[in-house]
């Protein structure tokens, strides 16, 4: 049903009426998975939403109600069973007839995810014609969006950032996630990962920065979060002129915000962009290569200080090089930001060093992304208990490495390796249904 042609005959066939009882969960959550499917490709084609649409409540209250209670409801009924007490038929729709314990929780932990990605896909075409926002936009449910991850296992999906972006473009919606400090600082950490939805996570929160009713209700946790985005290629242009759209009021108008932390990330936006700019194009060739040099020695003395453990005399002398390193340097910067970063995870401050390696991820390149800041970022996450976004760089990290061709390396790094396997057992879907039992 995800052609025209075959959605309008269904329609004409009556299917709606027997979705709806499967959805309700006449039978089990194998066919509601099947019902929400069906009912989410009637849904995205204008010729057949409006059959859909008769049922428009109820649809969204049992979609939303699945999203947040489906991956509860296969591992209490399916996952949680004993081998011998799974049903048969069950164990055979997600084996093929093949059985084996480990291919039935295997599949079942995908077939979860995706009823509950689903649902969202399904609540999502209701939320881009602007209906029922106010049936979706309940407190609980946009805070329940923020755990909503397709996993590894469906990374096709947008799952809850992709409603959360679809709400954000209407003025309801973009009010009430500004509204929710949970489901702002969420997407700040998934603008600052490897997640393949992080430029998701981004637009929604540019497109509550552009809404001057919501605006200043989110600056001040955003504009820090940004500021370490501004040098992301192009996209960080757009990023910049989100920040900085009014950002003449507070330079030299009275116009102040909440904190002194926002304030000082537009005005290093401000400097980075438009006031170093100026001045470097003023620099001539000779003064630029003086600079090089400094900076050279400079960064050897930090590393020989960090080396000596003066950790923090190490930060110093890094910070000064990147304040005095062209712009245009972006390799040199990138080892400075992610040799601070190193400092900062010594120092146990996660924050700094998930900002400086991020920081350095900018500056590298998007297809070969630096592999140090990439596990130096992992490793801060994990510090935070941010265990999805420390697995996406992780993941990341290991594919360069076995990619490179400097390293004469096949095998995962075991450093890499215990990472890999503590966040994917904090990420599990099951979880935490399981801790609840």
């Amino acid at each position: 049903m995800n052609k025209v042609q075959f959605a309008e005959k269904a329609i004409k066939s009556v299917v709606i009426l027997p979705l709806m009882e499967l959805l309700r969960g006449k039978i089990s959550w194998v066919e509601q998975r099947v019902a929400v499917r069906a009912l989410g490709h009637l849904a995205s084609h204008d010729t057949t939403f409006e059959a859909i649409a008769v049922h428009e409540v109820e649809i969204i209250q049992l979609a939303m109600k699945i999203a947040s209670t489906c991956l509860d409801e296969v591992y209490d009924k399916f996952i949680a069973v004993k081998d011998s007490k799974r049903l048969k038929y069950h164990c055979d729709l997600l084996t093929r007839g093949l059985g084996g314990l480990e291919i039935e929780n295997t599949k079942a932990e995908e077939w979860a995810i995706q009823l509950q990605c689903w649902s969202l896909y399904l609540i999502n075409c209701f939320a881009c014609k602007e209906r029922s926002l106010s049936l979706i936009c309940k407190t609980e449910f946009l805070k329940d969006l923020c755990g909503m991850w397709g996993g590894l296992a469906n990374r096709t999906s947008p799952a809850g950032v992709g409603l959360i972006r679809t709400l954000c473009q209407t003025k309801t919606g973009t009010t009430s996630v500004a509204d929710l400090k949970e489901v702002i600082e969420c997407l700040c950490n998934l603008s600052r990962s490897s997640d393949d939805w992080q430029y998701t996570a981004v637009d929604s929160l540019l497109l509550i920065l552009k809404d001057p009713d919501t605006r200043y209700k989110v600056i001040d946790i955003v504009a820090p979060i940004l500021v370490d985005l501004v040098e992301l290629g192009s996209f960080g242009d757009t990023i910049t002129q989100g920040l900085l759209q009014d950002y003449h009021k507070i330079k030299y108008g009275n116009l102040k915000l909440k904190s002194e932390r926002g304030e000082k990330a537009l005005g290093e936006v401000w400097d980075l962009k438009v006031e170093r700019k100026k001045r470097e194009k003023l620099m001539s060739k000779q003064e630029v290569g003086e600079r090089k040099v400094l900076v050279g020695k400079l960064k050897k003395n930090g590393n020989l200080r960090f080396w000596s453990g003066d950790i923090e005399e190490a930060v110093m002398k890094y910070s000064e090089a990147l304040s005095l390193c062209p712009l245009r340097m972006r390799k040199q910067r990138l080892v400075l930001y992610s040799n601070r970063a190193q400092c900062n995870l010594v120092l146990r401050n996660p924050e700094a060093a998930i900002s400086d390696a991020t920081r350095a991820l900018c500056l590298s390149n998007a297809v070969n992304p630096h592999g140090k800041s990439l596990w130096r970022r992992s490793q801060a996450y994990d510090m935070k208990g941010l265990a999805k976004e420390s697995l996406m760089d992780c993941l990341v990290f290991v594919s360069d490495w076995l990619k490179s061709e400097t390293e004469n390396c096949t095998k995962i790094p075991y450093y890499a390796a215990r990472m890999i396997n503590k966040q994917m057992n904090a990420t599990w879907p099951f979880s935490s249904a399981k801790s609840k039992r």
